[in-house]
């Protein structure tokens, strides 16, 4: 009986031994390895953009309010007044705007080939706002539609050098599916008095994103679901962004400011729209970063 006792007691160390040799070996690696990234790589968690050069930079505002009878999509009314706000705060953070208004497809390539061709070498960062209609991977222009990655990949750095480095925002204003986000909880505040101001949808999905950092997508919904515009006041989206902009865009971190404007619009619900089965319904936006560091708009000296 001690035998079998001394037998499995020998066993048992033996086993015990070795896995805490093979444990000790396994941490002495993992242990080497991390001090070597945290070494090499020294990362500052409040690392920001670079935003002092001579020039804010080029900000491209694409608006779609009229489309091609033959396309079959609405008008997009309310879209200026989106427009007007954004092109004004803009400005106001010192970008160089320049604003296409219902162009046709190669008229919109053209522009947005001359911007990635440009020297941005003087430049902090370079901004494209889409609003328009939506449809997959794509937005429409007056008389056609042009995939999002077709046109981020322009900004990449082995297309444009002299953006290397730097931001990449990209905010899109357009339906990323075809579903009603629901509410979670009652909500009764609703403008009763805009009767005039109602709530309709941008046309179908934009889901894609562009590989590459220092990109920064800024969408109006998640995916899969609609994008609510006022046919007075705007989208909901550029809206809430606009009025953000205006109290913190030069002194709150970019992607703090957009989980703010998140926040704002799924406070929001349909009040008044001629489509009965949208009233109450939810809206909420979201953004993918492939930001490397912290970006402010800081005010230019």
């Amino acid at each position: 009986m001690s035998y079998l006792g001394d037998k499995l007691l020998g066993g048992s160390v033996a086993k015990d031994s070795k896995t805490a040799t093979d444990r000790a070996a396994y941490t002495e690696n993992l242990t080497e390895t991390d001090a070597f990234i945290s070494s090499s790589l020294g990362l500052d968690p409040a690392e920001e953009y670079r935003m002092s050069y001579k020039r804010r930079g080029l900000a491209l505002i694409f608006n779609q309010e009229r489309f091609y009878w033959r396309l079959g999509l609405n008008d997009r009314h309310g879209t200026n007044a989106d427009r007007y706000n954004l092109e004004k705060r803009l400005i106001e953070l010192n970008f160089e705007v320049k604003v296409y208004e219902n162009y046709k497809q190669v008229e919109v390539l053209d522009k947005i080939n001359e911007a990635a061709e440009a020297n941005h070498s003087d430049a902090d960062c370079f901004l494209l706002v889409f609003l328009s209609h939506g449809e997959n991977d794509h937005v429409y222009t007056y008389d056609g539609k042009i995939s999002i990655q077709d046109i981020t990949a322009l900004f990449k750095g082995d297309k444009c050098k002299s953006l290397v480095g730097k931001p990449k925002i990209f905010i899109l204003q357009a339906c990323r599916g075809d579903r009603h986000d629901e509410p979670v909880t009652a909500c009764d505040a609703v403008d009763s008095e805009l009767k005039t101001n109602e709530v309709v949808v941008d046309a179908s999905a934009v889901h894609t994103l562009p590989a590459g950092a220092d990109f920064i997508m800024c969408y109006s919904v998640a995916e899969g679901y609609y994008s609510h515009r006022e046919t007075v006041n705007g989208s909901w989206y550029v809206q809430d962004l606009c009025e953000l902009l205006q109290k913190y865009g030069d002194s709150l971190e970019f992607t703090e400011l957009l989980t703010l404007v998140n926040r704002k619009v799924s406070m929001r619900s349909v009040g008044n729209s001629s489509d009965k089965s949208s009233i109450g319904k939810k809206q909420v936006p979201c953004f993918a970063s492939m930001l490397t560091k912290k970006l402010y708009f800081r005010p230019k000296k």
